[in-house]
């Protein structure tokens, strides 16, 4: 197997494990947990801002590992953090053992997955990078169905709640293999001894881009757009259905494990989105992703007791956001070359600050105005992205800079 089929594998199972059980496992296990442990709903929510300030924290560690012992060391840490945290939930006798198993694995989320742009800039030829980092991504939509099958197993009483989560566990030691094999690693100052067509920064008589440039405004908007209204999805879809009736012949509890099947089901629709953008260009890609993140929030508004209405938001929500995923990953790549895995954290930063609004918001909305009209009004902020795409965004890719695209012609 080639260093670039080890370092795709690698980062597929990375980003199913960090970002499936992980960074979801909680909301999916969360009915079982507030029965198990007596949590209230401030509890609950404490717990899961929990997950989320970890997974902050673990984004800036990344942003100073990377650079300077290579990407197998962040990733490795998020692989040990995440066994930890599944280990210490599977254990957990009480609310304080299960906050810090969910903030351990909520980090893992932070450390598993930019280091991958730094990876491919230097294992993967320039064509093969777009293609590798959907597949990357969509790694996410693989850990979602497993989470959420362990769930439906222990909703039916098949399973029990702890052994689902010792699942994860192993999960987490098959990350930390893959890591071991498949994900180089290299400290500050090593050559970059990519495939052919990878850019070689080293080689190039060109300061590193500035993160803070002009033309990643469009990037950092966009992801801040998506963090927020992903957040609120995620957060309040499954109690937007319950609270209107729920779904015919489907126990309330089992909602949101629906709406996260369908989330995973669809989103392997991800894998495609370098082979979209080589074809189409970003501004139309982009303008599809945030049209149907639009259309999800619509749909989980206006049809919460509709199974077609449910799974369509579902799916449609989960398209949009294994795409963005990998849209983001490799459009900063494009802008930060040589920088891969800070501008990569850089995105990532501006969507969890989204998604740390998102919510906060969405609870006042919700409470003055109603559910369905707060789901309506975060369904605006990707409507206008989607439009400002189809009628600002001029170029189908951002360009190098030419100090980079002079090196790239001199090299063929």
């Amino acid at each position: 197997m080639t260093s670039a089929w080890r370092l795709t594998i690698a980062g597929f199972v990375a980003t199913a494990v960090a970002f499936g059980p992980a960074r979801m496992g909680f909301g999916l296990f969360l009915p079982v947990f507030r029965t198990e442990f007596a949590l209230s709903t401030s509890m609950a929510g404490l717990i899961a801002s929990g997950g989320f300030l970890a997974f902050l924290v673990a984004l800036l560690a990344t942003a100073w590992l990377g650079p300077r012992y290579g990407p197998r060391l962040p990733v490795m840490a998020g692989a040990v953090l995440a066994t930890t945290g599944f280990a210490a939930v599977a254990a957990a006798a009480g609310p304080g053992l299960l906050a810090a198993g969910i903030a351990l694995a909520g980090a893992s989320a932070g450390l598993c997955w930019a280091p991958f742009n730094d990876a491919a800039e230097r294992v993967l030829p320039g064509q093969a990078r777009a293609g590798a980092l959907s597949v990357i991504s969509t790694g996410t939509t693989a850990g979602v169905l497993a989470a959420a099958g362990l769930a439906i197993a222990v909703t039916e009483g098949l399973i029990g709640w702890r052994a689902a989560w010792i699942g994860f566990a192993l999960g987490g030691l098959a990350l930390a293999l893959a890591v071991r094999v498949g994900v180089p690693s290299w400290g500050r100052g090593a050559r970059r001894h990519g495939a052919l067509g990878a850019v070689q920064v080293d080689d190039v008589a060109a300061p590193p881009p500035s993160l803070v440039q002009r033309a990643a405004a469009p990037l950092y908007a966009s992801a801040f757009c998506f963090g927020m209204t992903n957040a609120v999805f995620l957060s309040f879809a499954a109690d937007r259905v319950v609270a209107a009736g729920g779904l015919p012949g489907l126990p309330d509890a089992a909602a949101s494990t629906v709406i996260f099947f369908g989330y995973g089901l669809c989103g392997v629709l991800g894998l495609a989105t370098g082979r979209i953008e080589a074809r189409y260009g970003l501004a139309p890609l982009s303008c599809g992703i945030f049209a149907a993140g639009a259309l999800s929030l619509v749909l989980i508004a206006l049809a919460p007791t509709s199974w077609s209405g449910v799974l369509a938001a579902s799916g449609l929500h989960g398209v949009a956001i294994m795409m963005v995923s990998a849209l983001f990953s490799f459009w900063s790549l494009r802008l930060f070359p040589g920088r891969g895995t800070l501008g990569f954290t850089a995105t990532l930063l501006a969507m969890a600050a989204g998604s740390v609004l998102g919510p906060a918001l969405a609870g006042v909305l919700a409470a003055s105005l109603g559910a369905a009209a707060m789901f309506v009004a975060f369904s605006v902020p990707p409507l206008a992205a989607s439009l400002w795409f189809a009628t600002r965004l001029r170029h189908a890719r951002p360009r190098l800079p030419s100090a980079v695209r002079s090196a790239r012609g001199q090299k063929r």
